[in-house]
This record gives structure tokens, C-alpha cells and sequence, in this order.
């Protein structure tokens, strides 16, 4: 995310008196770009791929959730995409990259995409307006998406989405603006963040965790299966997705193609690489030398998170380094929720916030200016170069947002709750049914013959929670319907 001049080269120069960037119809706006279009060209490519993140989370979230509650992840995934979408192009781009923004918010003068053309971009001179607005939205969407994970299983839809409208407007914005912005002030201070390890990982971690606060903790009478993922598969193929994607979340950020962004990229599968191995080893010996592979696979997005704030700033090794510690960071506080009593189900808190936060720190550290020139022009020493004091400001940054995005998710969840219409979580019943039940008509994972004869056995058993005097109503378990239609099999 950082200012990619390409120092030796003539630059597009941006026109206060052209907002959009010319007059097409008197002008040729695409000749100022001339010589430079591989570098929007491959930030557009990297846009494309960082929006398969998005139904990724959904399945990667799908896989983890209990199979009755599966099909909401999956629908929340496109929803916030594009609720994010027309938030963005209204206020949200506006209030994070606004030329003339304060050190902590933007203002509204790009309010519904006023002058966002083909003009040099705020980022870089060599991408168009236009396209670093599309890559920016992308990355709210991706951040929201996992904010929402906090719901987990029994937040209700509609207030979630509104949640995350408004999330993205005085959280994650503001964030940005302070982070990416020219005129914010950790921009300024500076702290090292090359692609969201504040405002991404380490903000929506503390704002999942304040989600899972505020809701309050599932009920889980009668089940089985709580704590395992429903369908492995579909953890697989979420985490293939986001690894993928997260070539062009890194490899992007440095809004150029020079040869930093190359590294970006490399640093990217490597610190992912070496979280999954950091992961499955603690796993290996925690659980009498077995393997798992939904551990494998969150190992793959710890080490994604840990080098996201790193990938432009380190060399290849360091980014092993981050990667291998932040899984084992990670992977050691599998018992997080229950330290802190608070049912944070998708680990998001632990993932992205944890990871988040040792991955920027570590930043601190391991930033060389070797790496960061690479583009010609970024020199962003850390403290392997003797620049101890840049610990201390990613101490600031890690700080500052974890408390800002925790505190206002948290009075915003408690304000939502007394509004009419928006109550946050789901009624008992409908929780012991499952989401899909309740917020879907005819549509369910699996197979949808037997969710039907569950919908019915469930059904009658949520009717006895009305009635005085019966006993506490026990959860039919996922293994339990698998075993029944297993034996319905076998005597057909």
C-alpha cells in the first residue's frame, strides 16, 4: 500500500483541475499512461484474485460451521460483498483515501465517486483512480467477511450485514485512512503496514472477538459434533482459495509491478508454507503424533495473515520465519475461548488478531530497506538494519487499532441491539434448528431429503420448549442424523 514512485522514469502527473483526469472528449486520457500500463494491468489482475478470497471465507467458514447452520456462511459471503460494494462507491473509498483527509478520517469529497477517474491515483502515479479504488474495495470486503464470522451460528442475517455496513464505515475505514492515507497519522509516524495487518487482520480479529462478546455463547445441548468441522472439504477449498487470492492481497500492495511486488508474491507462499508445517508439527505432537488437515489448513492462513504487514518489507527467510511462528503462535492458544470465556467458534480472533499482531511486530524487526527499494524509491529500514525505534511505533499501531476496533464494535453491537427490527442473534429455537432452517426456504447442504425428516423431528421438538414440565429439549447431532440415514440405507 505504500507510494510506488518509480523514482528514474517520468511520472503522470495528477491535475487538481481535472478531477477525473482529462476530458475524453477532447483529449486521449489513457496517453498519460503510456509506457506504464503493465502496472495497472497487473493490479487489476491482482483485484481479480483477491475477490476469490471473499467466497472463499465463505466456504473456508461453511466447512467449520455445523452443517445446519453452513448455508448462511456461504450466502453472508456474496451479501457483504456487495452491500461493501455500494457502501464503498457511496462514502466508504471517500473517508479512507480522500486526497484532502485529516490524520484520522476522510471527508466526503468523493462522495458517490465524485472525481474518481482515470486520474493518478492517491496510491501511485502509475495506476489510474479507478483501479486502486476497486482494488481497495476489495480489500473492505475481504475484512468484513471475516468481521462477520463473529456471528457465528446464531447471529441473525439482516443485523449482520448492517452491522458490517456500518463496521466498514466507522471502523475499517478510519483504520485505513490512518494507515494508508498520505495525511494519516500512522502513515506519517511511520508505522510499517504493506498490506493490512492492521487494518484488515488485527482490526477485524478484535471486532469478531467483540461480536462473539456481545452475542453470547451458542447453545450446544446434546451435541456431538460441536468443535469439529462438518465437511473437511470445504475447509480445503475455501483455504485453497484465499491462499490463492492472497498472491494478489500481497503481491498488489506495492501498486506497481516492480520487483518488490514480485518478492511480495514470494514471500506470500512462503510464509504460507511454512505456517502449515509450523501448525501440523504442533499438532503432531499435541495429539499423539496424528495429523489434521483442517490444522493444516489454518496453519496456510496464519502464515498468510503473519507476513500480510511483512511481505514488502523482509527477505524470503525472514518471511519463513514469520510465517513458521506465527502458525506456532497461533496454534498454541487452541484453547483461547475458553481462557477468556467467550465463544469465538471460527477461531477469528485467534487467526487474524494473534496473527495479525504478531506478524506486525515482527515487521518491526525484520523490515530491511534491501527489500523495500526494490521498487526505486520506498527506503523502510526495521531494526535487522539498526532501526530499533520502528518496533516502538508498530507497538503503536498494533495498540492503537486493537483497542479502536474492539471498543466501537462493541458499542455499536450494544447500540444495534436496542434498535428495532435489529436484534442481533436468533431465538433459541431457531438456533437448535440451525440457521439454514430458519433464514432459508427450501435450500440446505446435503442432502436435502434427510434435512427435511431432521426439519420435522426438530420441529416437534423445539414445540415441547412452550410446554410446562417436559425435560430440556436434547439437539439432535449431525452424527447422530449421518448414522439414522445410514441404517434407513441399509434396510431400504
Amino acid at each position: 500500500m505504500t507510494t510506488a514512485a518509480l523514482a528514474n522514469l517520468p511520472q503522470p502527473v495528477y491535475n487538481s483541475s481535472e478531477p477525473y483526469g482529462g476530458d475524453v472528449t477532447q483529449v486521449d486520457v489513457n496517453a498519460q499512461y503510456v509506457g506504464f500500463e503493465y502496472h495497472y494491468t497487473y493490479l487489476v489482475f491482482c483485484g481479480f484474485i483477491v475477490w476469490l478470497i471473499i467466497p472463499g471465507i465463505g466456504l473456508l467458514y461453511g466447512g467449520l460451521a455445523r452443517r445446519k447452520s453452513a448455508l448462511a456462511c456461504l450466502f453472508q459471503s456474496l451479501m457483504v460483498g456487495s452491500a461493501v460494494t455500494v457502501q464503498w462507491m457511496f462514502w466508504g473509498y471517500s473517508l479512507a483515501y480522500s486526497r484532502t483527509a485529516g490524520p484520522f478520517i476522510g471527508n466526503l469529497a468523493n462522495f458517490g465517486m465524485i472525481g474518481v477517474g482515470v486520474a493518478p491515483s492517491p496510491g501511485s502515479a502509475v495506476i489510474p483512480e479507478i483501479v486502486f479504488c476497486l482494488y481497495q474495495m476489495l480489500f473492505c470486503a475481504c475484512t468484513v467477511q471475516i468481521v462477520v464470522g463473529g456471528a457465528f451460528e446464531r447471529g441473525r442475517i439482516i443485523p449482520s450485514l448492517v452491522f458490517g455496513v456500518l463496521w466498514a464505515t466507522i471502523v475499517y475505514c478510519p483504520i485505513a485512512c490512518w494507515t494508508w492515507n498520505a495525511n494519516g497519522w500512522l502513515y506519517n509516524l511511520p508505522s510499517l503496514d504493506f498490506a493490512g495487518g492492521g487494518p484488515v487482520h488485527i482490526s477485524s480479529g478484535w471486532s469478531a472477538l467483540a461480536y462473539a462478546f456481545v452475542l453470547g455463547k451458542r447453545k450446544h445441548t446434546g451435541e456431538k459434533s460441536h468443535g469439529k468441522a462438518h465437511n473437511t472439504s470445504l475447509v480445503f477449498l475455501g483455504t485453497v482459495l484465499i491462499w490463492f487470492g492472497w498472491f494478489g492481497f500481497n503481491g498488489g500492495s506495492a501498486l506497481n509491478a516492480t520487483v518488490r511486488a514480485m518478492y511480495a508474491a514470494f514471500n506470500t507462499n512462503t510464509a504460507a508454507s511454512t505456517g502449515v508445517l509450523g501448525w501440523v508439527l504442533v499438532d503432531y505432537f499435541k495429539h499423539g503424533k496424528k495429523f489434521s488437515v483442517v490444522g493444516a489448513c489454518e496453519g496456510a492462513i496464519a502464515g498468510l495473515v503473519g507476513i500480510t504487514p511483512a511481505a514488502g518489507y523482509v527477505s524470503v527467510w525472514c518471511a519463513a520465519v514469520i510465517g513458521f511462528v506465527t502458525a506456532i503462535g497461533c496454534a498454541l492458544l487452541q484453547n483461547i475461548n475458553e481462557w477468556i470465556h467467550i465463544d469465538e467458534g471460527l477461531d477469528v480472533f485467534k487467526l487474524h488478531g494473534v496473527g495479525g499482531m504478531i506478524g506486525s511486530f515482527l515487521t518491526g524487526i525484520f523490515a530491511t530497506s534491501k527489500i523495500s527499494l526494490l521498487d526505486g524509491s520506498s527506503d523502510y529500514p526495521g531494526g535487522i538494519d539498526g532501526n530499533g525505534i520502528q518496533v516502538g511505533k508498530q507497538f503503536a499501531e498494533i495498540t492503537a487499532i486493537s483497542a479502536y476496533s474492539f471498543l466501537v464494535s462493541c458499542a455499536l453491537l450494544y447500540l444495534m441491539k436496542w434498535i428495532p427490527g435489529l436484534h442481533l442473534r436468533v431465538s433459541e429455537e431457531a438456533e437448535l434448528k440451525g440457521l439454514d432452517f430458519d433464514q432459508f426456504f427450501d435450500e440446505q447442504i446435503g442432502d436435502w431429503g434427510m434435512f427435511h425428516e431432521l426439519s420435522n423431528r426438530t420441529d416437534g421438538r423445539a414445540m415441547s420448549l412452550t410446554s410446562p414440565g417436559t425435560p430440556p429439549v436434547k439437539e439432535v447431532s449431525e452424527i447422530e442424523v449421518g448414522a439414522e440415514s445410514e441404517d434407513s440405507i441399509k434396510k431400504a
